[in-house]
């Protein structure tokens, strides 16, 4: 199991306006996650989120590839401080780093500090689908998959 950091002020906006009633936000807030786990089409069977200080999701997944970008689906929301990940990976292959992106970031600019080559940006950008649905629309806070190639 491993937990992931994230900034809670930065990420997509799922969850709307705060409500008062506190059981009624919880859940709607769950079912949000899980849709966006959802629309995002990531393979996972069995899917778990459990949300109070933190996000703690369970399930599995064939590949450790899908598991970061379940793990990054929940982290880069706004509201979400870190995820406790207890997913099981059936075809487990390399990890990949995470990188905050920084202001002034492009995935040019991170691909020369990782890769050494910004022309190496598509890999990036792949390994980040699909919650990156343009390789010039990230932000600062985000946090992204850096493959190893």
């Amino acid at each position: 199991m491993g937990l992931f950091s994230f900034i809670k002020g930065a990420g997509q906006k799922l969850f709307g306006k705060k409500k008062e009633e506190v059981a009624p936000v919880e859940l709607s807030k769950i079912d949000a996650l899980k849709a966006e786990v959802g629309r995002l089409g990531i393979p996972v069977h069995g899917l778990n989120i459990e949300l109070a200080e933190q996000v703690i999701v369970s399930g599995s997944t064939e590949t450790n590839a899908d598991r970061e970008k379940i793990i990054l689906a929940l982290g880069n929301v706004e509201g979400i401080g870190s995820v406790a990940d207890d997913i099981a990976v059936t075809n487990p292959e390399p990890e990949s780093v995470f990188h905050e992106v920084k202001s002034g970031d492009t995935l040019s600019k991170i691909a020369k500090d990782v890769y050494g080559d910004p022309m190496k940006y598509p890999a990036i950008f792949e390994a980040n689908k699909p919650m990156l649905e343009h390789p010039d629309k990230i932000y600062p806070g985000q946090i992204l998959r850096i493959p190893q190639i």
